[in-house]
């Protein structure tokens, strides 16, 4: 098991080569940095002396390092700056991006799981039978459609066809439901496969039917042995798709026009706000960090055996 010292300093080595990595790539994307930014602002042509001005605000004149370490240096002490374009600070307009992402990863986590426990449950009763076979059929082209596809065959059919839920825009439960169901069917095809395999392979330990045979409740040996035994695998699934449940936010809210994440990084990308995309990237790689460990403690909770294992 590492020591805390050890994770804060994994933490520190992730968050960091994440925030060189993306900088690199919109440091070395193709046009002036500084000309997009003031474009962005300015909405119209600027002279060459503003746009020096602008490069000499955002530190693009000084190099690479220099101005890395210029923008990264306020991220320690938690502040992510201002906005590059609007001069706004930046905190208050991601917080209030968040605060419209969250309950949508939320809702498609929640119909995710509702629907691949009942499921990989009926499944495994009787394996190989017609039902575990649709269920592993679907589970399987569920998981290999792509978010942005299922999203516009959902608009298709009860948008456009059926006219039974909003496609676009936000305000009410109803404009939730479609993008809320598009990464929740996602979720529940990589849940159903990997439950119905954690089910299987814990109903075929060879001390089931011996625990059986001395009297032991069937509900105890499925509550003390197979669940816990299923519940590892699931875990680990369950916390990183909650991780990429909020990047998958990102690309569906695009799809149905929701503000959040996703039109707060595309706006950001499209006038290379450096601050705003930096800011998104340090709270996306946080938020792995902080699943792993969290994934690492459910371990230890679910099966105490696991806690010498090395993470």
């Amino acid at each position: 098991m590492m020591s805390i010292a050890q994770v804060a300093l994994r933490a520190v080595v992730v968050l960091a080569g994440t925030a060189l990595v993306t900088f690199a790539l919109l440091w070395h994307a193709p046009g002036d940095p500084a000309l997009v930014i003031a474009v962005a602002r300015f909405d119209s042509v600027v002279p060459e002396e503003v746009v020096a001005q602008i490069r000499a605000e955002a530190g693009l004149d000084a190099g690479f390092w220099p101005a890395f370490l210029h923008w990264i240096t306020p991220i320690f002490a938690g502040d992510f700056g201002n906005s590059s374009v609007s001069g706004r600070p930046i905190w208050p307009d991601l917080w209030a991006a968040i605060s419209l992402t969250v309950p949508l990863a939320l809702a498609g986590l929640a119909i995710g799981l509702g629907l691949s426990v009942p499921l990989a449950i009926l499944a495994t009763r009787r394996p190989g039978g017609w039902l575990d076979r649709c269920a592993v059929a679907v589970a399987s082209v569920g998981a290999a459609m792509p978010a942005y596809w299922l999203g516009l065959l959902l608009i298709l059919l009860f948008a456009v066809q059926l006219r039974l839920l909003p496609a676009m825009g936000t305000g009410t439960l109803a404009h939730m439901v479609l993008p809320a169901m598009t990464l929740g069917l996602g979720v529940a095809a990589s849940l159903t496969r990997i439950l119905r395999s954690g089910l299987l392979e814990a109903r075929g330990h060879p001390f089931l039917p011996a625990l059986a045979r001395r009297g032991v409740a069937p509900g105890r040996i499925g509550r003390d042995h197979v669940v816990p035994h299923a519940a590892i695998p699931v875990v680990t699934v369950l916390g990183l798709e909650l991780a990429f449940l909020l990047e998958g936010a990102v690309m569906v809210e695009v799809i149905f026009a929701k503000p959040g994440l996703g039109a707060f990084l595309v706006q950001a990308i499209a006038a290379r706000d450096f601050p705003k995309v930096q800011a998104v990237v340090i709270l996306t790689a946080l938020l792995f960090v902080s699943v792993n460990l969290l994934i690492d403690l459910s371990y230890r909770l679910i099966d105490p055996r696991t806690g010498g294992r090395d993470a």
